[in-house]
């Protein structure tokens, strides 16, 4: 009698996990794309490990998702564009969203800052300007730029994206010993909860980002961006007072400055001659319209024109159509090489009387 209660109880217990782990692949169908961007294997679905996690977690790790959406829907659809233009897969978008929630200028109890929570050391490592009155891990692409610097260095250095996220929290050195002690990279070994070869905290990072995708390409909770308008980067010079930009450009001085919290107080610096910024694109034409940027060593072309990549096309080629220069056209595209690809849109700095000239002519296409 006493042995069959103990039996009752035991499936008593047991039986809702079983029937959650059946449930798993049903409920997020679209955990096997999630897992093949991660580079883990489709049998993690049945860790045991992970499982439980999921159990226990699904509702924060939900909620984590619909508050980092609201507060930055906008921003990940600019950072997944930079992870899928530097041949990194946009999934990684969850991790900063783990890391941070989106919020650009959060700071961690050990310091670690932004989006990607760099810590001072490693920012500077990946030239990212950390001083008193500017810091560059709150800047939004260009820490989204440093973040994928950094993740292409550890996949180069792992083989595979998982453990590239996993270095990414605990270290390459405590991954490389981890893997060392566990024989093994695979990830249901390296996350063992009895053999503990990972700290606690790295072996639940990577099980939110593959979760968080998880609920985030399932599209369970849709906060996609549709009728938001894209980000871009300017430059403005040392000193540029944010609040009168914004008049300038018809924004309000708080969103402005939200959108570029590296500027501590609010105050671009005097230190350097020129501040990369970031403003809606909808503003694009009014900022290179009404605020023309000044430099003391060379004359910066004060106006953008877009053209599509063509069969054929060159920097070169293209600088000639628009009397520009292959420099000005690089650093208006953060451009590290002169390879395009074809059909993309380019941003081409050009002149006021060049941009005059090509208003015109377009109007008398219409």
């Amino acid at each position: 009698m006493y042995r069959g209660i103990k039996t009752f109880l035991f499936c008593w217990i047991m039986i809702p996990g079983i029937l959650f782990s059946a449930s798993l692949p049903e409920k997020y169908p679209v955990y096997s794309y999630v897992f093949s961007e991660f580079d883990v294997d489709e049998s993690y679905i049945d860790n045991d490990d992970f499982i439980r996690f999921v159990q226990r977690n699904e509702k924060s790790i939900e909620g984590l998702y619909v508050h980092s959406m609201k507060r930055g829907a906008i921003l990940s659809s600019m950072v997944k564009g930079y992870l899928m233009d530097q041949g990194v897969s946009d999934l990684f978008i969850y991790l900063s969203m783990v890391e941070s929630g989106f919020s650009p200028d959060i700071v961690s109890p050990k310091k670690a800052v932004g989006l990607w929570q760099f810590m001072s050391a490693t920012a500077q490592h990946y030239k990212l300007d950390v001083c008193n009155s500017f810091d560059e891990r709150c800047d939004p692409v260009s820490a989204t730029n440093a973040a994928i610097r950094y993740l292409n260095k550890l996949h180069k250095q792992f083989g595979k994206w998982y453990l590239a996220a996993i270095a990414y929290n605990c270290g390459e050195g405590r991954l490389k010993k981890a893997i060392r002690k566990a024989g093994s990279d695979e990830l249901g070994i390296l996350t063992d909860e009895r053999d503990k070869y990972l700290p606690k905290e790295t072996r639940n990072y990577i099980r939110k980002i593959l979760l968080a995708a998880m609920i985030g390409e399932g599209k369970y909770l849709d906060f996609s961006a549709s009728g938001e308008e894209g980000l871009i980067q300017v430059e403005v010079s040392g000193g540029c007072d944010m609040k009168n930009l914004a008049k300038t450009l018809k924004m309000k001085a708080s969103e402005l400055l939200s959108m570029n919290r590296q500027f501590k107080q609010g105050n671009v610096p005097k230190k350097k001659a020129l501040y990369t910024i970031t403003i809606p694109e909808e503003k694009m034409i009014r900022f290179y319209l009404k605020y023309e940027l000044k430099q003391e060593t060379k004359p910066v072309l004060p106006h953008l024109v877009s053209h599509v990549v063509k069969m054929g096309d060159t920097l070169e080629s293209i600088a000639k159509i628009y009397h520009s220069s292959v420099d000005e056209i690089k650093r208006a595209n953060k451009l590290e090489d002169e390879f395009l690809i074809l059909d993309s849109l380019l941003l081409v700095p050009v002149s006021r009387e060049t941009f005059e000239a090509l208003l015109k002519s377009r109007d008398k296409e219409k």
